[in-house]
């Protein structure tokens, strides 16, 4: 089965170069140029992935992402988002709104194509039936589903891949670097200071009502470990 990819940009010159580009390299494409219409098209075909464009008519790009995220039918589809905003405090919005990359423009087709297949690779491992667990945090990798204390929580595709592998080594201090490249993958570039937005959604997820023990442990000029003490889930 194709990969289907929902192209949101409002100009017709950058839809047609990228539909042109992906369709050859065998993604099934589908386009929108409105903010309104592209949330009836998410709902309605259920894309692979979305390329979103920040600045559109009716909605923008940072709404459309805020608003699948909540959406329990929506909040597991990668977004990359696309800007001519090429400020640190721009990406860092455009991140926080929920887009698992951030493109700034111009930018070449071949690195978008090469971005989504590394979302692909990071955020959609073979179907399992494993389970993670720790510290009142349930993990279904099958379902990407996640509760703590059983309370679902609203993760996006990259802050669920993030958890995992912070799961999977429970107490390991990782580096930005090394969680780039085990999340993220090694093959494409990514600012360091990604890793810290999303470390900081992750945060705010877990601790969804402000009074669940924060889990994740910022080691100062390392990186960040999940750990907890032993005595509070005793």
């Amino acid at each position: 089965m194709e990969t289907s990819v929902l192209i949101v940009e409002d100009e017709i010159a950058i839809t047609t170069m990228l539909r042109y580009n992906l369709e050859r390299e065998g993604f099934r494409v589908h386009t929108s140029a409105d903010g309104e219409e592209a949330i009836y098209m998410i709902k309605q075909i259920k894309p692979d992935i979305i390329v979103l464009d920040w600045m559109l008519p009716s909605k923008t790009g940072v709404d459309i992402c805020k608003e699948i995220r909540w959406d329990n039918s929506t909040k597991h589809i990668p977004v990359i988002m696309l800007s001519a905003r090429g400020e640190e405090s721009d990406r860092i919005r455009g991140l926080d709104s929920g887009a698992d990359d951030y493109m700034v423009k111009p930018f070449s087709p071949s690195e978008l194509v090469a971005r989504i297949r590394a979302v692909f690779r990071r955020l959609r491992p073979a179907i399992t039936d494993q389970k993670l667990e720790y510290a009142g945090i349930h993990m279904d990798l099958s379902t990407h589903r996640t509760t703590r204390e059983g309370v679902e929580l609203h993760l996006s595709p990259t802050e669920f891949g993030l958890l995992r592998y912070l799961m999977e080594h429970p107490s390991r201090v990782f580096s930005r670097e090394q969680l780039l490249d085990s999340v993220w993958g090694h093959d494409i570039y990514v600012e360091l200071r990604t890793v810290d937005v999303h470390v900081r959604r992750l945060r705010r997820a877990l601790n969804h009502d402000g009074n669940q023990i924060d889990i994740i442990r910022t080691v100062r000029s390392a990186g960040y470990a999940l750990e907890v003490n032993d005595k509070v889930y005793a």
